[in-house]
């Protein structure tokens, strides 16, 4: 299969189907931890497939695989 974008991996998909469950996760905590347990989780999740596209957007492969990594 040919990756024409950052979308096309496998591992994007995943971690997009991982910030929606951290997303719904974060909505069955208690209002006290809004900041102290659900944003870290929130932002930790975001984080993954934010990383693998802008990975995708590098010329050089090492780069790209540093970032999957």
């Amino acid at each position: 299969m040919l990756v024409k974008s950052y979308r096309d991996l496998l591992v994007w998909q995943k971690a997009v189907d991982l910030v929606t469950g951290s997303y719904a996760l974060a909505k069955l905590l208690p209002r006290s931890e809004t900041y102290g347990l659900a944003s870290p989780i929130q932002r930790s999740a975001v984080s993954i497939p934010a990383t693998s596209a802008e990975g995708h957007g590098r010329e050089q492969i090492g780069d790209y695989l540093r970032h999957l990594c």
